[in-house]
Order: C-alpha cells, then structure tokens, then sequence
C-alpha cells in the first residue's frame, strides 16, 4: 500500500483459512459431548464468500453457526441447534459484504432486543454497544427515538429492529447513513428503497419474531487469551424483568437498619425495567439514563462508577443540543456558526439539564458510595435501579431520602466485557 493510500486497506477482503467445519468437545470420565459448527458464507455476486475480515483490515476471520450437539453443563442447557439468529442471517443486499464487527453488533442488538419483544423496539449499535434503544407505539417511531437519542453515534452504526421495516420506517432509515438494518421481514417495496443505498448491508433474520423464547437461553461464552488458553463461561441472563423482580433498597451499617422512604411510580417501574434489560447488552462498568421508553444517556467501559455516571451525564447534554440543533436548523450542533443559535441551545440545554430531569438512573453494579448517585440526583433523576450489595448501601439509601428519589435493587449484577 502506498503511504498516501490509507483508504485501500478498509476495501481489502480476506482469503480466510479457517476450515469449513468446528468442533468443540467438553470431557469428563469418559463421557463426551461435542458441539458442532459449520462455517457460515453468503452468495455475493456468484461468490461464495464468508466475513470481510475481522475486527481490523488484515485480520482474518469466520462465523461459524451451530449445527448439532446438545450441551449439559451442571444444571445449565445450552442454547440448541437449528436456532440461529445472526450467525446464519439471511443477507438480503451486501453492500460490501459483512466483517466480524457487522456480526458481533447486529449479536449486541439482538441480545437487547429479546428483552423488548412487546412493544415496536428499535436498538442502535455501534461498536458492541447500544448508541440509542427506544420503543414507539410503531416501528417508525422507535426508530426515530433510537436514532435521535444520538444521532451522531448512529452514524454508520447497525439498526436492529423487532418487526417488519414498512416503508415509513425505511424513509427514516434511508435518511442516514448505517451499516447494517436486520430485522424479521421487509414490506413490498422496501429492498428497492434500500437498493438505493449502495453500502448497506441488509439481513433478514425470520428468527427475530420470535426473540422471546430466546430470553432465558444460554450460550457456552469463550474468551481466548493471549497465549491462546481460554476462559469459558455460560452467558448472562438477567433475572429482574418484572416489577415483581424488583426488592426495595434495604441496608443495615453498625446494627441500624436504612430503608429507601419512597417506591417507584408504575412509570418509573416501567422504565427501571426498560434501563435494566438494556443495561444487559452495555460494556461495563455503566450507567444509563432512561426516560419514556428512550435511552438519554449511555456511559460505557469506564473504570470508577462516579466517572461513567458523569460520562453519561455529559453525553445527554450534547446529544440533546445535538438533536435541538438538527431539528431547528438542519444543521450539527459542532457544525452550527450561528453565535446567538447556539448560545439560545446551551440555554435550552441548561434549562433542561440535558433532559435528564425525571430519568431514571441505571447502574450495572452497585455504588459503592453515594457520589455516584449523586452525579444524577443533581441533574434531578426520580429513580434509581442497581444491584445493591455494597457495604455502604445505607449512604445511596440516605441519598435518594434526601431527595425524595426511589430506589430499587435488583439482587443480580450485570457485568459485560
């Protein structure tokens, strides 16, 4: 590559050298069960052809779909055969055919989705992680909310959606400009809209309609060090998806017991709940802001928990001066000259504390002082859900009292890396 052509190596595919077939055998004593892959391609142009590349140009790499063998571990069964999902979509238009990361977002998307199969559900990823997830009372809307909750992260991210893209949500699709849009089916009409968007990747995944009875499977999880050992684990599940999963905050410091004064409204359960299966597909350590069904703020991948809570504090505030910005002018908010256009949005902004005013906040771990709650408490949060667990519980308790905030736990962590 010359030293001026840096874009050739984003067009570059891959001759892959992974064999067509995978097996994977667990042992003990004598008795064997072995899980069976197959190496996954797609029919591009008259070619077979399997993933673009890996994670990066120059990095090979395969999808492989399980084909048989039935896994007992302890009292855990894993996922079956004949269930695919993303790793045997069906690729409707290939733009340039996928990479590994197409794949492991759509993953992300879907492992969202299966929470939220209820109600018109729209999940944005952009680097295994969601930049907007919203539901709508139809499709259009959901995605419209997802993207619109950041709109600058959705830029080349992968739209995953839970019903068939009609044209009204196409038309809002074909606006910007994204990677990949799987979803269970297409309406007539909707492939040649697409069409006209020469680099998107279309997938259809039929399995997608019925994301529900994928919500409590398990997968064997494997992650390969660099000396080539591998740690294995069984997938995570989160278990509060109800309001009745839910325990109000209770702690007890030095013999004295600490009780959070007020419960959740039914809409702020609502939410909690929403926060919390979203928080299941989001790189830990995180916070969420939610409100009305919508993402307002992802902190993602960060190490303190005060850090990622003003992280995601940060990001509601430029997104929505983003979004203020784009619906009043058409314009960027880091693109806007106008001075008194942009000082008018900063006041707007501040006024609404980013729109995180009557969020609630989400938290995949416990915090394990009340500095972390706080960073929401002042930009007036009603609610907060997390694991709880922590030694010091009774301060976050105190806390949400002081402010009249509700608080619930969860019992259960939701850790992802």
């Amino acid at each position: 590559m010359s030293g001026t052509d840096y874009k050739s190596a984003y067009k570059t595919i891959m001759d892959d050298h992974f064999p067509s077939t995978m097996e994977i055998t667990f042992s003990e004593g004598g008795s064997k069960s072995t899980l069976h892959y197959e190496k996954v391609s797609w029919l591009i142009d008259g070619v077979k052809k399997g993933l673009r590349y890996g994670e990066n140009p120059g990095q090979e790499a395969a999808l492989f779909k399980l084909v048989n063998g039935n896994l007992v571990l302890g009292e855990v069964k894993t996922i079956q055969p004949g269930r695919s999902l993303a790793s045997d979509a069906e690729l409707l238009q290939s733009g340039k055919h996928p990479g590994k990361i197409n794949i492991t977002d759509v993953d992300s998307g879907l492992n969202i989705l299966r929470y939220l199969h209820g109600t018109p559900c729209c999940v944005i990823i952009k680097h295994n992680n969601p930049c907007g997830v919203a539901k709508g009372k139809t499709l259009a809307e959901a995605y419209q909310r997802a993207n619109m909750a950041d709109r600058l992260a959705a830029f080349g991210g992968a739209i995953e959606l839970n019903r068939e893209v009609d044209m009204e949500t196409a038309k809002l699709v074909c606006e910007n400009y994204a990677e990949v849009v799987a979803a269970p089916e297409f309406a007539p009409g909707v492939m040649d809209l697409f069409a006209k968007k020469k680099n998107l990747r279309v997938m259809r995944i039929g399995n997608i309609a019925r994301l529900q009875q994928y919500a409590n499977d398990v997968v064997v999880d494997f992650k390969s060090l660099m000396d080539g050992g591998m740690v294995v684990q069984t997938s995570f599940v989160p278990k509060a998806r109800r309001k009745e999963d839910l325990h109000p905050a209770v702690a007890t410091w030095k013999d004295k017991t600490y009780r959070v004064n007020r419960q959740p409204t039914e809409k702020e359960y609502e939410d909690l709940i929403f926060g919390w299966l979203v928080e299941a597909g989001v790189t830990s350590n995180s916070v969420l802001y939610v409100k009305d069904g919508v993402t307002v703020g992802i902190g993602t991948g960060e190490q303190d928990r005060v850090g990622v809570a003003e992280i995601a504090r940060d990001k509601a505030y430029r997104k929505l001066a983003d979004r203020i910005a784009w619906e009043h002018h058409k314009t960027p908010y880091n693109s806007l000259t106008d001075k008194k256009a942009r000082a008018d949005i900063d006041k707007e902004v501040a006024s609404r504390k980013g729109g995180l005013v009557g969020c609630c906040m989400v938290s995949d771990a416990f915090f394990p002082f009340r500095d972390g709650i706080e960073v929401g408490i002042r930009e007036g949060i009603t609610a907060v859900i997390q694991p709880g667990g922590s030694d010091r519980d009774f301060e976050s308790i105190e806390a949400c009292n002081e402010a009249n905030v509700a608080m619930v736990y969860t019992g259960q962590r939701s850790f992802r890396h």
